[in-house]
């Protein structure tokens, strides 16, 4: 356990040259690393004898610890040194406008959406909606859909599971089913009156809705699309 004091000196000198944290590290490696000079010298205090054992372990762990407190104090000093470096480094100037925000834009089948409402609009048009998910009569009977039609297979159309009344409702294959709810829904304008823009405009129904068909996926053909589809009923269209 000779040349302690030595030893001691030598490392505090490397602590205190270090120039970076990486220096510094390589410092504690060679002190304290798994074969540094003090983890070599912790290891044959064992191999003292009895007497010697004691003494020379209280002088290592002595060493060890002023070795241990410097390059934590030569860290912190780094850190500080780091962090007062950002500071000046990366200061926000307040008094720069605001980075301007990006604006959003209307998807263009939105956007097309909206155009053509706007249009059919000023033809007297109203639009209809209705449901994603329909029965069987306004999607297929009141069509005079036959149950043997292909448009009635699994592979054209999609189905839900079965309901509690047995019937199987199915995701809309067309807008039809929404000009029948409109049509069912909306009461005809009297006939004297079949001209009147007023009247008219009540059965004068634009349905713009998606819908599914089964289809095989390709990068230009999917299974929903979106219809527009005018409808103009009257015994004399203007």
């Amino acid at each position: 356990m000779e040349n302690l004091d030595q030893l001691r000196n030598e490392f505090l000198a490397a602590v205190a040259g270090a120039e970076d944290l990486e220096s510094l590290e390589r410092v504690r490696v060679r002190v304290f690393g798994r074969k540094g000079l003090i983890t070599e010298r912790m290891k044959g205090v064992g191999a003292l004898a009895p007497e010697e054992r004691k003494a020379a372990g209280v002088a290592l762990n002595a060493v060890k610890q002023v070795l241990a407190d410097a390059i934590d104090a030569r860290k912190a000093a780094f850190e500080d040194s780091g962090l007062e470096e950002r500071l000046e480094n990366e200061r926000v100037d307040v008094t720069l406008p605001a980075r301007p925000l990006g604006e959003g834009r209307i998807h263009p089948i939105s956007q097309t959406m909206d155009e053509l409402l706007a249009i059919f609009g000023e033809m007297g048009f109203t639009l209809a909606e209705g449901p994603d998910i329909e029965d069987d009569f306004h999607n297929f009977t009141a069509l005079n859909i036959p149950p043997e039609h292909p448009a009635r297979q699994m592979h054209d159309t999609f189905y839900l599971a079965e309901g509690p009344d047995g019937e199987r409702k199915v995701l809309r294959t067309h807008t039809s089913p929404v000009q029948i709810r409109h049509m069912m829904n909306t009461p005809p304008p009297p006939q004297k009156s079949q001209l009147c823009d007023t009247f008219l405009s009540s059965l004068k129904p634009i349905t713009l809705n998606g819908q599914a068909t089964m289809h095989i996926l390709q990068p230009m053909h999917l299974s929903s699309l979106i219809a527009i589809w005018p409808v103009s009923a009257s015994r004399v269209i203007a």
